[in-house]
């Protein structure tokens, strides 16, 4: 028997496909099990092929696996995408008879017919219940805890009457009733169980994105919605009033980026939610953040690219454009996250550097990362540090640009006496009167740059896996690094010398770290999830350091055996 099952559902977008999925995930995650979902759904309004993947284990899993242990295919689309994956000792679990397809006999695969749109159609008087049926068919074929699931319906479907309640419920026991009578299970596959913790809480990138705002102290967002960055804001509109916070739906991504320089302006704690396109028109505005050492906050949470590209794909594309994106010399910085937990702690660390050194912070996600749900442990509020900017004390002559020994000199608040100046994206003088002149230019230029100075070593140090030295060494960043630790876990088992470097902070790069780890391996592997390989790129020019680079840029993430197979080719 497995430890962990990958069950992969795949149908037509509006059938049910992605709330089949995270009913199955959060009634897992209420009995214990430890949970990772990975999902993907078609761009176009009218609908097209949408795919849901759940892993779920009694021990932390870390990526999305290499494959599916069981298909549920809800129409003959899926069953095709999905097809070539049907390996000797899968199952596959169809909408038949009844259905719009039947599947061949393939060898060793399993075959388990459910008439999910019969049951749904004639049997319960309710087509749209057809997801149910099958969630139902799938919690008895795997044993999963169907107690929970119907505690998660009553919940979810509460407030729409008893009705909705009781027959969504049906529908759950009339899939597992079809079971129950007609299958005779013949595979190997059972979902374990495990102990529920209370001190976890499930939730996907992007509410993560927004509880960590929320926690950093941020009482303004103002966005344009663009897939896959939109649930940022979604869930913000919901939480940020009540800490008396305000979420503002801008007319276009520009516009929205004015607004956050703004309220910062003003004294708040501010941030934006974008994807590639929109931080493409925000650029202007970047430059000018931080030429007025106005701090913000920007996620940009990674679509495929470029232009419109893929929508609801991820790459890891967008870091040429956070970090050299815009005309003039200024400084930034840019972090990635790679899991859920990044995604909260790093929106905070995000906040702190921002207010701390009075700069843009842009804190990189993907789509396959935002819309992921995971448990992750519930933060301990009272051990996270928060960093307020430095405020003008009212005493002696305001020189909001004054030249420090560190570049930052105190703000002020609208309004505040003695702290009037102008924030405009001229080049200026101490006093923040326009200046020209070559010597303050290159007076203010190193003034800004010289915030960032000693950057990575005020920064946490990247996590190094691995012994002393290796054979190969792998730099990743963002979700790419979930697939490497579990890469490197199975390298481990086969006897391999491999280590790892996972840095959060990309840029500026972290030099001093990647050349230390360079030192102790005979190669190194930096896969991304770009065609030119962007990080890899960053790493020849500011470190030095040759690379063998390692690229995908189909709009899916890595999977641990593609990083496994990359290794061995190396070696």
């Amino acid at each position: 028997m497995a430890k962990d099952l990958v069950i992969r559902i795949g149908g037509e977008g509006g059938e049910g496909v992605i709330s089949t999925g995270d009913m199955l995930a959060q009634a897992s995650a209420r009995a214990g099990l430890e949970v990772l979902t990975f999902r993907t759904f078609p761009a176009e309004i009218k609908g097209g092929y949408a795919m849901y993947q759940l892993r779920v284990s009694p021990e932390k899993v870390l990526s999305q696996g290499d494959t599916f242990h069981v298909f549920v295919a809800f129409n003959g689309e899926a069953y095709e995408m999905n097809r070539g994956l049907l390996i000797p000792g899968t199952v596959l679990v169809y909408d038949g008879p009844g259905g719009d397809f039947e599947p061949e006999p393939m060898e060793g695969v399993i075959q388990y017919p459910i008439p999910m749109t019969k049951i749904s159609k004639i049997e319960l008087v309710n087509p749209i219940s057809k997801n149910m049926v099958a969630l139902g068919a799938v919690m008895q074929l795997f044993s999963f805890p169907i107690d929970s699931l119907k505690e998660l319906i009553g919940a979810k479907f509460k407030k729409k009457g008893e009705n909705v309640v009781e027959m969504n419920i049906k529908a759950l026991e009339a899939g597992a009733a079809y079971v129950r009578s007609n299958i005779k299970k013949t595979d190997r596959f059972y979902v374990q169980t495990a102990q529920p913790r209370e001190d976890v809480i499930m939730v996907s990138g992007n509410e993560a994105v927004g509880l960590g705002a929320l926690v950093a102290g941020c009482r303004f967002f103002s966005c344009y919605p663009i897939t896959p960055a939109t649930d940022i804001a979604n869930w913000l509109s919901r939480h940020l009033p009540k800490a008396n916070g305000v979420v503002v739906q801008a007319e276009d991504e520009i516009a929205s980026l004015g607004q956050v320089i703004g309220a910062s302006f003003a004294g708040a704690k501010a941030m934006t939610g974008t994807s590639g396109p929109g931080l493409d028109l925000m650029l202007e505005l970047l430059g000018f953040a931080s030429m007025a050492e106005i701090p913000i906050v920007i996620a940009d949470v990674q679509r495929g690219g470029p232009s419109t590209g893929l929508p609801t794909k991820s790459e890891q594309s967008d870091l040429f454009l956070a970090a050299r994106g815009g005309h003039g010399d200024f400084p930034r910085i840019v972090l990635a996250a790679a899991t859920i937990e990044d995604c909260f702690y790093l929106t905070v660390e995000a906040f702190n550097l921002a207010e701390r050194y009075q700069i843009p912070v842009i804190l990189l996600s993907d789509g396959a990362l935002a819309f992921r749900t995971e448990k992750i442990k519930r933060p301990d509020l009272s051990k996270i540090r928060i960093i307020n900017r430095e405020l003008y004390s009212g005493n002696g002559e305001f020189q909001r640009y004054a030249v420090t020994e560190t570049g930052i000199s105190p703000m002020s608040i609208p309004g505040q006496a003695g702290g009037r100046y102008i924030a405009s994206g001229l080049e200026h003088s101490e006093t923040a009167a326009p200046k020209y002149s070559p010597d303050y230019h290159t007076l203010m230029t190193e003034k800004r740059f010289k915030k960032l100075a000693n950057i990575e070593e005020e920064f946490p140090e990247p996590e190094c896996e691995g012994g002393r030295e290796g054979d190969i060494g792998i730099i990743s960043w963002g979700l790419t690094q979930c697939a490497v630790r579990e890469a490197i876990r199975n390298c481990a088992d086969d006897g391999l010398s491999v280590k790892a470097l996972y840095p959060k902070l990309l840029f500026p790069v972290p030099v001093k770290a990647i050349r230390r780890f360079a030192s102790t391996v005979k190669k190194v592997i930096i896969p991304e999830l770009n065609y030119q390989g962007q990080f890899a790129e960053l790493v020849a020019a500011h470190a030095g350091i040759d690379s063998i680079r390692f690229n995908l840029y189909g709009g899916l993430p890595f999977t641990p055996d593609q990083i496994r197979k990359k290794i061995k080719e190396v070696l």
